[in-house]
Parts: C-alpha cells; sequence; structure tokens
C-alpha cells in the first residue's frame, strides 16, 4: 500500500523547551516541569515531576496541551535518541525542558497514530539518520526534526489502524507484564534458594548469630546451625584493593604490560572475560596483584544494589591482575570454598553492602576497611565445599528457566516490532496477516 510522505514540519509544530537556570529556582510563579527522566521507552513516568519559575508570556509559549509528542533531544545513545511519549494531559499547565522537543500534531495527523509511528522501527531508523554526527554522539534538534518524513495515510485510515494496533499492543503488554511478574519471582526464590542452603538448610538445631560488634549496620543475622559460626571477611581471606591506573606512566619502559580486570568484567555470579583491557604497571604490582585459581572477586562500586557483587576467578587469563575498583579475597581458613563465599557475598554480603556503603552524586562505593568486616558464614570443615557443588546444580536449573523467560522476551519484542511495521506499511489493515495469526496466539 502507498500512502505519500510528508516532512514533519507540514503537519506538526515542533518546538523546544526551557531551560533550567538559577533564576529559574521556582518561587512565586512556579509550574510543573517535565524532564528527559520522565519521558521512558515505556511511555510516561511523571512520579517524580519538578517545578520551575516562569516568566511573562512562557506559559502560553510552551504550556503542553494533551496530545503533544515530547521526543528526547538525545544522551549520546543511538538506541535511545528520540525516544518519545504522548502527552496525556494529566497534569495542568504542564511545560518542558530543552532536552526535550515538543511535537505538536496539525489537523491532518492523529496524536495517537503519531505517537505509535515514531516509535516504530520505520522513524526509528530515520531518527538514527538525521541524529548521527561526526563527533560520534547522537542527538536531535528542532531543524532535524523538521527533515524527518512520515507515511500519512488519510484520518479514517490512521485512526483504523490505531484502533487495531492498540488492541494488539495491549495483549503483547499483557503478556510481557507476565511475563516480567515470573522473572521477579524466579529472581526471589533463587536467592531464597543459595540463602537457605548457606545457612543450613533445613538444619533445625540452631543456635543466635553472634558477631563481635565493629561498629557496622549488619543486621538480624541469621541464626546458624549448632558448629557453625560467623565471622568476618578480613578474619577468612586475605583482602586486598587493585591497581590504580597512571596514564602518565603508561609509555615506561620499566614497566611490564598485563591484563587487568575492571568492574564490567566481574558480574553478579560470573565473570565477563569478552573484553579484557591491559595495564603497565611495575613488576612488583604486577607479581602482588596477579590472580590465582579460587580467588574471588568483589566490585567496590557502581549501582549501590551491585556492591560487592562478583565471582570466582579460574585462572582464565594468565597473568591477569585487577583494577582498584575491584577487591580480591584470598581465602585463608580452610572451611571457606571460594563459590561458597561468592555466594554469601552475592546475597548475604550484597545487602549488608548497600547498608554500609557511601553514596556520592553518582556512585555508591565501599572502602577495603570496611569490606574486610562484612560478615561471612564458616561451617564444618568439608559442608562449604558440599554446599557449594549442590548450589551450581541448583544454578543451571534456575538458568535454564531464565534463558526460557529471556526468550519470551525477546519473542514479545521482536513481534512488536514486526506488528509497528506492519502498521505503518499498511499491511496491518490488510485482509490476510500471517502475523496477526501469531498474535492471536500470545
Amino acid at each position: 500500500m502507498s500512502w505519500p510522505l510528508v516532512a514533519l514540519a507540514d503537519v506538526a509544530e515542533i518546538q523546544g523547551g526551557i531551560q533550567k537556570q538559577p533564576k529559574r529556582t521556582a518561587r512565586d510563579n512556579a509550574f510543573p516541569f517535565l524532564r528527559v527522566a520522565n519521558v521512558t521507552a515505556r511511555g510516561l513516568a511523571l512520579d517524580e515531576v519538578h517545578t520551575i519559575e516562569l516568566f511573562d508570556g512562557e506559559l502560553e509559549r510552551y504550556r503542553l496541551l494533551r496530545g503533544d509528542l515530547l521526543v528526547v533531544e538525545g544522551n549520546g545513545s543511538a538506541s535511545q535518541i528520540g525516544r518519545a511519549a504522548v502527552w496525556d494531559g494529566s497534569i495542568t499547565d504542564a511545560v518542558h525542558q530543552n532536552h526535550l522537543i515538543r511535537v505538536r500534531p496539525g489537523f491532518q495527523i492523529d496524536p495517537r497514530f503519531l505517537g505509535h509511528l515514531w516509535n516504530s522501527p520505520l522513524i526509528r531508523d530515520e531518527l538514527s539518520r538525521v541524529a548521527s554526527s561526526t563527533s560520534g554522539l547522537h542527538t536531535l534538534s528542532v531543524t532535524k526534526l523538521k527533515r524527518i518524513t512520515l507515511p500519512l495515510p488519510s484520518l479514517t485510515e490512521q485512526r483504523r489502524i490505531v484502533d487495531l494496533l492498540e488492541d494488539h499492543l495491549s495483549r503483547l503488554d499483557a503478556g510481557r507484564s507476565e511475563v516480567e511478574r515470573a522473572a521477579a519471582k524466579l529472581a526471589i526464590l533463587r536467592e531464597r534458594t543459595v540463602i537457605q542452603a548457606l545457612t543450613g538448610g533445613a538444619e533445625a538445631n540452631r543456635e543466635d548469630a553472634r558477631l563481635t560488634d565493629v561498629s557496622t549496620a549488619d543486621g538480624d543475622l541469621s541464626a546458624l546451625p549448632i558448629g557453625w559460626s560467623w565471622s568476618r571477611l578480613g578474619d577468612v581471606a586475605d583482602v586486598v584493593g587493585g591497581v590504580t591506573k597512571d596514564s602518565k606512566k603508561q609509555s615506561d619502559p620499566n614497566y611490564v604490560e598485563v591484563p587487568y580486570l575492571r568492574v564490567a568484567n566481574v558480574q553478579r555470579g560470573r565473570l565477563n572475560l569478552d573484553e579484557v583491557t591491559k595495564i603497565r604497571v611495575p613488576q612488583s604490582k604486577a607479581d602482588a596483584l596477579r590472580l590465582r585459581p579460587g580467588d574471588v572477586l568483589l566490585n567496590e562500586g557502581g549501582d549501590r544494589d551491585k556492591l560487592a557483587r562478583g565471582w570466582v576467578w579460574e585462572g582464565q587469563v594468565p597473568d591477569c591482575i585487577h583494577q582498584n575498583h575491584v577487591f580480591r579475597a584470598r581465602i585463608t581458613d580452610p572451611r571457606i570454598d571460594p563459590y561458597f563465599l561468592s555466594w554469601t557475598a552475592n546475597t548475604i554480603g550484597g545487602r549488608w553492602a548497600e547498608r554500609n556503603g557511601k553514596q556520592s552524586v553518582n556512585l555508591a562505593s565501599i572502602s577495603l576497611s570496611m569490606i574486610r568486616r562484612m560478615p561471612v558464614i564458616v561451617p564444618p570443615p568439608g559442608e562449604a565445599v558440599r554446599i557449594a557443588t549442590e548450589l551450581r546444580d541448583s544454578r543451571s536449573d534456575f538458568d535454564r528457566l531464565e534463558k526460557s523467560i529471556r526468550d519470551g522476551m525477546d519473542r514479545a519484542l521482536v513481534l512488536k516490532k514486526s506488528l509497528l511495521t506492519a502498521a505503518f506499511s499498511g499491511r496491518l489493515t490488510s485482509s490476510s496477516n500471517e502475523l496477526l495469526e501469531e498474535l492471536e496466539s500470545v
């Protein structure tokens, strides 16, 4: 089906927003102020809406109207460039920041049609084209948006497409929500299974936790089976920080080049070694920080819920060391198994690190002296190895379930893209459509 192509500027009014400045601190003439954070890939997020001071005539110029399309100007990411949501009018007299571009549809185009079209592969490809630059950054502007071209069926056809599209999208969204709930429940079940195993399973004979106070927020530590005990990480392992990169000395001929692990390599329950960077350090530093199989790696910083996450080094990369944002715990207590310790750090230890870490403006962190105080469980000899083996077996079952869930999410995403592509190429309203038959089964 062939529809005429029109420039966005011919069917909509396109306007930038208000730049936040000190003079605009909300005082006597404050109004709701939408930011990039309020426009997500899933729609509007209005839990936290700021306010801004407006001056004479600005409300009339910048007031959002129901049906306006809010387009994110850019964040440097090609995949996120130009994400948009249709304003629902739920907040009276709202305005928008300069990093959101307002597209106000004219009489020739239905706002709902424009909203769905904008998030379709057709317009996403067009946005990537106009947003690219020689610098590698991806940004949009009012001028660039005016160059966007879009198919324009009749209003009657637009509304017919939207009605069909929203019916099928609602089914897909409902299915996706169910899958996401299943994923959340599985994550909770996985963690409970791990913690139950780490703390002695169904053993009934237990005694309350006893641990020397070291001025940390330990929370309610679990009672353990008789013969088990709580200890501190620094008492059962040698814990050290890593190397800080000195850019000025990377060309020093007396330094040796070695691979080193960064925070990105150390994930919760796994190591991502697809890209291992190299660094030049003194030979003495390379020797002191060289990782050995069985070393437990823990992250020092990042998002608060990622503190102390990590996994066990298995010697995958020879002569590898680690950066200063990754701690290394080398076990000194023979009762402790490295995998048992890492599972502890990823569950009980992670919650503890959230309470005891520090938060800056953008990142959370936990110090070396603090991570050494992390509570760890010390079972009788042989128990840690047995439990670690059981957890590895159950992990494979959980991994299979997680893969099934991911596959379901991926299939829903593919179906959504196919649905949007069909809708804006005229195939959705055709009398025969295999895609619709597949959607009926969702």
